[in-house]
């Protein structure tokens, strides 16, 4: 059965799914209670549990009613990334609480069946495959106990169950009920193959422990205003897509949910971008968390060091560098969208903006006091000056476009804000740098962006040199300090911007029909290009429509607060990977850009010249 229709026949959407997370790996956790995506051990690793973008063979965990009639209700447990999901059944109420405990050697996932009220019956439905749904494992009984093992190669997943599981086509089964002061627990966990088998958790300990963690993270946030419940739950998934080991922020939980219903923009979004690098630096410093942005900073430092020629855009999420991109033959895609892809060719391209991105990481760190590490300025000058030989140069974009190489004017401007960034930085702390070819450099970019990049006819900067098409890219330009939210090009790109590529009020991030980008066309509303013209209107005073977009933004969450890459307004659905990092970053600093009406120090590179 397709994996996208639940157990009653109803069709699942990306936002009928929720996100629980050890801060290592994540699960999605349908409204009906299948886990349909689990990567182990990380967040990249291979999926035992892919029915999200295949089918059921391909491995997927219910827990839940078998009656087509039950109404079900979900929510995070205040400040956490533990689901609490009511059943209700015309005999009875009944809850599952679903969570991953953080601090765990192994990676573990507990759901705990109780009943509230009466009796409910429920059912509990079990596939596990390996290597993305392919592989079938060996399974055997843990003899005097209720549960399982599952063997395939170097994995072992063990199932701890306070019922009988039983075993039938490939799968394993178990119809039980629930009624008040009577609870089932079922408990996955992972470790390598080779080990001891692991012993069974306590998940009373585990689960209070995972509470008060996540409600001491939680409180630690210090923003106050009228969207505290949105910004926090965005903080808490970001918090929850970062890899602690090394404090890599994923760009999203998933790979390949499609931009368009059927279409091949399908893309592996498990990895770092440094495209994502200074907003998330300013979102994490703006609420408070110093230590997150110092890990994610320093995460950065060790992923970009070496030669500065070969910087990528983006990495794993412990720094590798080889992301080779296949596609999944096995796999029919999430509503018949292929390719299934895993690794991106994309961190192969080149994109100057990236430098930008790196740049401002660097010296922001420095200016809001996350220390220096050992010969950081060293790296930063070495990029400064390799930035100065290949600025001229055509690059993939901020878009990762297919095309091949063009003049992309953000990713000039980017370029720009580079050596601003480093020419500041050299002459606020006295550092050593050949500062009269920086900034030679950085006025021969300025001129050139404005005589070739603006659009006089359109009265815009424009997606490339001498182009006529928009990109949604162009509304950062007041964050990064190369002219103001209120300089006459600015706000006239802001207004065609608002012409041409605003559909139902929200925003393209170029038009995919008349842009050269190498892929077919079409795709959704792009999240985070909408929450960046919320924030120009901010910028430029118009914060009542800057507070309406950003309500209408708000509202297409799903449930429990999450928002995807894109959105449809035709379907009057979410699109793309999910939950989305650059998204969930969008929210918070466009909160606080609608409190204080002006780019923030964390996001911008002080102009200087």
């Amino acid at each position: 059965m397709d994996s996208t229709v639940d157990n009653h026949g109803t069709r699942l959407r990306i936002e009928d799914y929720g996100l629980i997370g050890n801060c290592r790996t994540c699960a999605l956790v349908s409204r009906d209670g299948a886990i349909e995506w689990l990567c182990l051990p990380r967040f990249d690793s291979a999926a035992c549990f892919a029915a999200l973008v295949g089918n059921r063979d391909n491995g997927r965990w219910r827990l839940g009613s078998p009656d087509p009639e039950a109404r079900v209700t979900r929510s995070y447990r205040d400040g956490s990334v533990i689901i609490d999901t009511i059943i209700e059944t015309k005999t009875g109420r009944a809850r599952v609480t679903d969570f991953m405990p953080i601090g765990e050697t192994n990676n573990t996932i507990v759901r705990i069946a109780e009943g509230l009220s009466g009796t409910v019956d429920l059912r509990l439905d079990l596939t596990i495959r390996f290597d993305y749904g392919s592989s079938i494992p060996w399974v055997i009984g843990l003899g005097d106990q209720h549960g399982l093992q599952a063997i395939c190669g170097p994995d072992r997943v063990t199932i701890f169950s306070t019922v009988p599981l039983i075993g039938e086509h490939m799968a394993s089964t178990a119809s039980f009920s629930v009624s008040p002061g009577t609870r089932q627990i079922f408990t996955l966990v992972h470790n390598e193959s080779h080990l001891d088998l692991p012993e069974k958790p306590d998940q009373d300990r585990i689960l209070q422990e995972t509470v008060d963690f996540w409600e001491d993270w939680s409180k630690s946030s210090t923003y106050e205003g009228k969207w505290t419940d949105a910004v926090r739950r965005s903080l808490i998934t970001l918090k929850a897509m970062t890899y602690a080991p090394t404090g890599g922020i994923v760009a999203a939980a998933t790979t390949s949910l499609p931009e368009e219903i059927g279409s091949s923009r399908n893309w592996d979004y498990r990895y770092c971008w440094l495209r994502d690098a200074t907003l998330t630096l300013g979102a994490l410093l703006r609420a408070g968390y110093m230590g997150e942005a110092k890990a994610w900073r320093d995460w950065l430092m060790r992923a970009v060091a070496g030669m500065p020629d070969q910087i990528q855009i983006m990495y794993g999420i412990a720094g590798e560098r080889r992301l080779d991109e296949w596609e999944v033959p096995w796999l029919d895609g999430y509503e018949g969208s292929k390719p299934v892809r895993i690794g991106n060719a994309a961190s192969e391209q080149v994109q100057l903006d990236v430098y930008g991105e790196v740049m401002t990481v660097l010296s922001e760190g420095r200016r809001l006091g996350l220390g220096d590490e050992p010969d950081g300025w060293g790296l930063q000058k070495a990029l400064a000056d390799h930035l100065c030989d290949i600025w001229r140069a055509n690059d993939d974009g901020i878009w990762e476009t297919r095309a091949g190489p063009q003049p992309f004017v953000f990713s000039k401007i980017m370029a720009w804000s580079a050596l601003d960034r480093c020419i500041n930085d050299a002459e606020t702390h006295g550092f050593d740098a050949p500062l009269d070819k920086w900034r030679a450099n950085r006025e021969a970019v300025h001129s050139e962006v404005m005589e070739r990049g603006f659009n006089t006819k359109l009265n815009s900067f424009t997606q490339v040199y001498d182009g006529d098409q928009l990109d949604a890219s162009l509304l950062l330009i007041p964050r990064t300090g190369f002219l103001d939210a209120n300089d006459p090009k600015v706000i006239g790109t802001v207004k065609a911007i608002e012409k041409s590529l605003v559909v139902d009020g929200l925003v393209q991030r170029y038009n995919t029909e008349a842009s050269t980008d190498g892929l077919p066309p079409g795709e959704g509303m792009f999240l985070a290009c909408s929450f960046w013209l919320a924030d120009n209107f901010a910028f430029q005073g118009r914060l009542s429509e800057a507070s309406a977009l950003f309500e209408r933004l708000l509202g297409l969450a799903n449930d429990l607060g999450l928002l995807a890459e894109e959105y449809s307004p035709q379907l009057k659905r979410q699109l793309g990977n999910f939950p989305q990092a650059f998204t969930h970053i969008a929210v918070v600093n466009t909160a606080f850009s609608i409190a204080g009406g002006k780019p923030a120090a964390a996001d911008i590179h002080m102009a200087d010249s």
